[in-house]
């Protein structure tokens, strides 16, 4: 191989008395040595003639008519300091030049076809350094010979699944509070109350824009909002705007109060709650309940249950479920094992085994071990629950599984529970509209119309009417 740059010429190096020598290690620039210095390789048209390049020195290469001869086989000679074998990721073997893809065909360090009379392409004057990388050179600071050729873009990495915000309900740009009150104060002044300016108020406000509300009214108008709304507004109507004043958790623990305290007692809304908010939210609904009700959360579920259900209950409350994402293949085996063993597997039913495992261990985590769990004894998990459980223990505990198994699904089957049959259960029908419109609800919608064949928007509107249908559809946010 020829020289890159040098016009070809017959014969070999001579030999010398020294062989040129590199610096120790390669090619860094060197006083004395390539790159160029003062003096050296001028800028010339054509090729370089004798006497413009490296003078002759001891143990250099002396001037030749014609430039510098080639090697015999193509290429420089092995010597010691000498350019390095090609490595891959290098510049390939060139044929020689003048021949058509060769380097030495135009004068000048260029690529294929020409280049620049003077060292690379964008190189310096003479004697400035550092010398800039050829494109592709994985040392800034050292020129590019060697550095690979460039194989074209990279192509993009994936972008990471991201479903972006969930809920129905949005942040109103440029909403303030003060104005906001005077369009709720001018629809219930004077005679009658103007409910549509309500609905689209508040259907058009994010929960941390509507609780700031109750505070803007009574410091504009010194009354209370909550006071105000329910003398002008009554029914689901009046429940469903009130009970989307309150923040989340104060909702939650209004919620979990009504199911203990009300007439009877409301398990699946006391599952519903717990099974569904993660450890930060039960915690802020636990301290909330003490502070409004001066009576803890699980003293509460104490003396208004019993039996494993309580124990459920219980430690639900608790707030301390595993919330890491990563799963451990092995230990999912292992617990899809204790399961089977406490259950299927066994006269009778260890629920204390699946208490601990369906309780305190992640959701990620979980759903694999429902998976394990399949496949070990080829039954769901739910179905073994039904077969080795009964009353609110075994509802209970299925809610749980539909739960971790798979969210939106399982509010979908809720809402689906609480519009079909005679009557509609209004409190389960409000409680997950205005809890989840603003978490998931875009996602419940799709489930629904997967699970049930009609949107959720149709069910509403052929279940409820008036200003409570209108208020509803704006949190379920359209239809499917």
């Amino acid at each position: 191989m020829s020289y890159p740059g040098y016009p070809p010429a017959g014969g070999s190096y001579p030999p010398a008395s020294g062989p040129y020598q590199q610096a120790p290690g390669g090619y860094p620039p060197q006083p004395g040595a390539y790159p160029p210095q003062g003096g050296y390789y001028p800028p010339q048209p054509g090729a370089y003639p004798p006497g413009a390049g490296y003078p002759p020195q001891a143990g250099g290469y002396p001037p030749q008519a014609g430039g510098y001869p080639a090697a015999p086989g193509g290429g420089f000679p092995p010597q010691a300091g000498g350019y390095p074998a090609a490595q891959p990721g290098t510049y390939p073997n060139m044929p020689p030049a003048g021949q058509p893809g060769g380097w030495g065909a135009q004068p000048g360090f260029g690529a294929p076809g020409g280049g620049m009379p003077q060292g690379y392409p964008g190189g310096p004057a003479p004697g400035q350094q550092p010398m800039p990388a050829y494109p592709g050179a994985p040392n800034p600071s050292m020129p590019g010979y060697g550095g690979g050729v460039p194989t074209g873009p990279t192509p993009p990495a994936a972008p990471a699944v991201n479903r972006g915000y969930r809920g129905t309900i949005k942040d109103a740009p440029g909403a303030d509070p003060l104005r906001d009150v005077e369009v709720l104060r001018k629809a219930m002044k004077g005679f009658g109350t103007d409910e549509n300016a309500i609905i689209e108020l508040l259907g058009n406000r994010s929960n941390k824009q509507r609780v700031p509300l109750l505070a803007a009214y009574k410091t504009t108008y010194g009354k209370d909002l909550v006071h105000d709304l329910k003398s002008e507004l009554t029914g689901n109507f009046e429940n469903l705007v009130l009970a989307m004043l309150k923040s989340p958790s104060q909702f939650d623990a209004s919620e979990l109060r009504e199911a203990i305290a009300g007439a009877g007692t409301d398990e699946a809304c006391l599952i519903e709650i717990l099974s569904s908010r993660n450890n930060a939210e039960i915690r802020e609904i636990t301290r909330i309940y003490k502070a409004e009700h001066g009576k803890s959360l699980e003293d509460a579920i104490i003396s208004d249950t019993s039996g494993h259900f309580r124990r459920l209950l219980v430690s639900l409350s608790q707030g301390n479920r595993d919330e890491r994402e990563t799963v451990d293949i092995s230990l999912a085996k292992q617990d899809a094992q204790k399961l089977y063993a406490a259950g299927a597997n066994k006269v009778g039913t260890d629920e204390s085994q699946f208490n601990a495992i369906l309780c305190a261990r992640s959701k990620p985590h979980l759903r694999q071990v429902f998976n394990e769990y399949q496949q070990m004894c080829g039954k769901d998990i739910e179905k073994s629950i039904c077969s080795e459980m009964s009353g609110n223990l075994e509802s209970g505990m299925v809610a749980v599984v539909k739960c971790i198994k798979n969210t939106p699904a399982y509010f979908a089957e809720r809402l689906h529970k609480a519009m079909q049959g005679a009557g509609t259960k209004d409190r389960t029908l409000i409680r997950i509209m205005v809890s989840r419109s603003e978490v998931d609800m875009l996602d419940i919608r799709q489930e629904y119309l997967r699970l049930y064949g009609k949107s959720l928007y149709t069910a509403i509107s052929g279940d409820t009417s008036g200003d409570y249908k209108k208020l509803l559809l704006k949190l379920c946010g359209g239809s499917d």
